[in-house]
């Protein structure tokens, strides 16, 4: 993606030119360029014509498998616009990791270390924390102490300074505060009383489309704040039974409703020219249906840019075909789960970025994932073609185990000329 001025004289007419990578030098179909307020995808030959009537002082264009960049466009037409590839190989910082300067530091300096180039940070987590000051939490009216992070933009702005993609990680439908203030929009038991899950924690209907908006709120100001993706976990129905919702709990309403709000979301952030993904069960690529949750894996792709598959061997209790036990074959899993999703789908790996495991096994012997166990996964991804890979670990702990001990380099600015 690149946000790129088109000539600080004035209005620009006519507005016309190409998408192409910036290594290559290949034109790039179907990129998005937005420019005064309208959207055009390039085409086969990575051309895009904004007719002679528009009034647009900035160009703004993203493509699958490219980094987001700031550029200079002089106001000649037509403009050429230049995005540099990138694989994000990331780990994951919840609202305190990225808040401690012990976890942060520590991740960074594995960054500088290896391969990684990428960080995913809770903007709003599990228990419903989001780690800054938030206009979107004010006008929902939630309450807010004393945040984590002080400056959220200043220390996005280090993060991006080093060259790193930034994912916004949004917890979506399970949200104990907003259902606290709210219990008309949350999940019900078959009592009729507001359910809790395993954790304690309530979750919203997301049959209520009126609940919707403090996460797209929470996305836009991810995306004004500087991320380069906002990512949808726990976009899904709870995965218990015997529970009571708004509408009738059927497969076609389930999926509907997740559709829409991706929908929603993707109105919402068309503005910010940022990439849209989702976070789904690793047996979502396997399973036909919507694994009773509304995540169906072929209905979910057109509203999406990324789709990361949690690809956990422990989480695959039941293991898959021809492997009864997962964490004795994380290459498999990895490798296979992949596959069947691209076969499904018919698009390439590229339109998915998995997430790994860097954490002790839970399900089978409770074994530690270490170099052979990581590697093995992140082998398995980038095999299949993957748009990278995300390393998952609750306590936002990590080391060089499995890691190529190689920094990546930053992507150069992307140039137009």
């Amino acid at each position: 993606m690149l946000l790129a001025a088109i000539g600080a004289a004035g209005p620009v007419h006519a507005l016309d030119g190409q998408v192409i990578d910036a290594r290559t030098r290949q034109p790039i179909a179907d990129a998005v360029v937005l420019a005064g307020g309208e959207l055009r995808r390039s085409d086969e030959l990575g051309r895009f014509d904004f007719g002679p009537d528009l009034r647009a002082e900035t160009l703004q264009a993203r493509a699958v498998g490219y980094a987001c960049h700031l550029g200079g466009v002089p106001a000649a037409m037509p403009a050429v616009v230049a995005l540099q590839p990138l694989r994000p190989k990331a780990l994951y910082l919840s609202p305190y990791g990225v808040a401690s300067p012990l976890l942060r530091d520590a991740a960074l300096k594995l960054i500088d270390q290896t391969e990684l180039n990428a960080l995913v940070i809770d903007i709003k987590g599990d228990r419903g924390l989001v780690p800054y000051r938030s206009a979107a939490l004010e006008a929902a009216g939630l309450a807010q102490g004393r945040p984590l992070v002080a400056d959220m933009p200043a220390l996005l702005a280090g993060l991006r300074e080093r060259g790193l993609y930034l994912i916004a990680r949004i917890v979506t439908f399970k949200d104990d505060p907003l259902a606290a203030l709210h219990p008309e929009w949350a999940v019900r038991d078959a009592q009729g009383r507001v359910w809790k899950d395993r954790e304690g924690l309530s979750w919203i209907d997301p049959f209520r489309r009126e609940a919707w908006e403090r996460n797209l709120a929470l996305a836009e100001e991810a995306a004004r704040l500087g991320f380069d993706e906002i990512q949808f976990d726990y976009l899904r129905f709870p995965d218990a039974v015997g529970l009571v919702f708004s509408e009738a709990d059927t497969e076609a309403r389930r999926v509907a409703a997740i559709n829409g709000f991706l929908d929603a979301a993707g109105r919402r952030l068309a503005r910010h020219n940022v990439f849209v993904a989702a976070d789904v069960f690793g047996y979502v690529t396997w399973n036909r249906d919507d694994t009773h949750i509304g995540q169906q894996l072929e209905a979910l792709m057109p509203h999406l840019d990324y789709l990361s598959p949690m690809l956990y061997p422990s989480g695959f209790s039941f293991g898959i075909p021809g492997t009864r036990n997962p964490v004795a074959a994380p290459d498999d899993i990895v490798k296979r789960s992949l596959e069947k999703a691209l076969a499904r789908t018919g698009l390439p790996g590229l339109r998915f970025r998995p997430w790994l495991q860097a954490f002790r096994d839970y399900a089978f012997d409770r074994r530690a994932f270490g170099e052979q166990e990581i590697r093995a996964q992140i082998d398995a991804a980038e095999a299949v073609g993957t748009d990278g890979w995300m390393l998952w670990n609750a306590a936002n702990r990590y080391g060089m185990d499995g890691l190529d001990a190689e920094p990546a380099a930053a992507p150069a600015s992307a140039a137009s000329r």
